[in-house]
């Protein structure tokens, strides 16, 4: 199954051919494992081999491009922008998977794309660089504020939540205060200067929930809304019938219903299971619905990837459990 990598570990998958060299490859056997497709050329001089490249999901594969770009540049480097700054921030990009590296261009206002590298001539403040492990790219917010901008809303709503997550939420509860103060300011950054797709950015900031805590669950919150459903709860806490914490991703009060975003990870990733097996797993989720049943009355839906590929699809399962506007 795909996983998720930081930056560090990003690092320690590039190759040179050097490195290559060095543990007995001849520049022709580098050249036909190229041609063959068991290394894959990231960048000038820069490989990952097949099967560390199949194992990530779009957004590590779009860091090790960003990192062997920022390896084959002079120093202090691009920096990175959009898209780029997003993986490098740890943010997700839901279903996107960039063709190029996304830079901006400072002190100029005329973009190109070249060797890899989509160029945008957009201002920004030295205040909005930062740098993440000596590579340069644009601050948390303005990266979240350029997403929201220039990307599909199930892709901006997503990085807006998880921003917001890293800055007002703890465990699963949100800090009313800090959450608010973020919005305004977030909000404020989109007044100053007007800019193409600031409607769009306005409206992602307004719906961030830092409490999704993974991006299905963003996309299901917006398609509710988009389909018309109230604003479900969110992260509803129940107390076992042992005095057991749990927490359910949504709550729909007029149905009487939880319902539950389940990524495969949860049964199918080794990191996320622990020693269980995904049988087990399963088991567990089980004995917890049940209890939940049990003290509350309600039931539980689930759903997954495949169900929210289409605001439609979604509403479509989501009837066939009786649960109808407005939720």
């Amino acid at each position: 199954m795909p996983k998720s990598i930081d930056l560090p570990a990003a690092r320690a998958l590039i190759l040179t051919r050097a490195q290559l060299r060095a543990r007995g490859h001849t520049e022709r056997d580098i050249e036909r494992r190229v041609s063959d497709g068991t290394l894959r050329r990231v960048r000038n001089d820069r490989y990952v081999t097949a099967d560390a490249w199949e194992g990530l999901w779009n957004e590590g594969r779009h860091l090790v491009e960003v990192v062997a770009t920022h390896l084959n540049s002079a120093a202090p480097g691009p920096v990175f922008w959009g898209p780029s700054s997003a993986v490098l921030h740890g943010l997700p990009l839901y279903r996107m998977a960039p063709k190029n590296v996304h830079a901006a261009i400072l002190g100029t206002r005329h973009g190109r794309t070249l060797a890899g590298v989509a160029w945008h001539g957009v201002p920004v403040d030295s205040a909005d660089i930062v740098e993440i492990d000596g590579i340069r790219c644009t601050s948390l917010e303005r990266t979240v504020l350029d997403l929201a901008c220039t990307s599909p809303s199930a892709v901006s709503l997503s990085a807006a939540d998880a921003a917001l997550r890293s800055a007002a939420v703890t465990g699963h509860v949100q800090h009313p205060e800090i959450a608010e103060d973020w919005k305004e300011r977030m909000l404020a950054r989109a007044e100053r200067p007007r800019r193409p797709g600031i409607r769009n950015a306005r409206r992602t900031i307004q719906l961030a929930d830092g409490r999704a805590q993974l991006p299905g669950e963003s996309v299901s919150r917006l398609h509710l809304i988009n389909l018309g459903y109230a604003v479900p709860d969110l992260q509803v806490h129940v107390v076992g019938s042992a005095g057991q914490d749990y927490w359910l991703d949504f709550g729909f009060r007029r149905s009487r219903c939880f319902g539950e975003f389940d990524g495969e990870g949860k049964y199918l990733d080794d990191d996320m299971r622990g020693v269980r097996t995904a049988e087990e797993v399963v088991l567990a989720e089980k004995r917890r619905e049940d209890d939940i049943r049990g003290v509350t009355g309600w039931r539980t839906v689930r759903w997954g990837s495949a169900d929210i590929r289409t605001a439609q699809s979604f509403a479509t399962k989501l009837v066939s459990f009786g649960i109808r506007p407005p939720g």
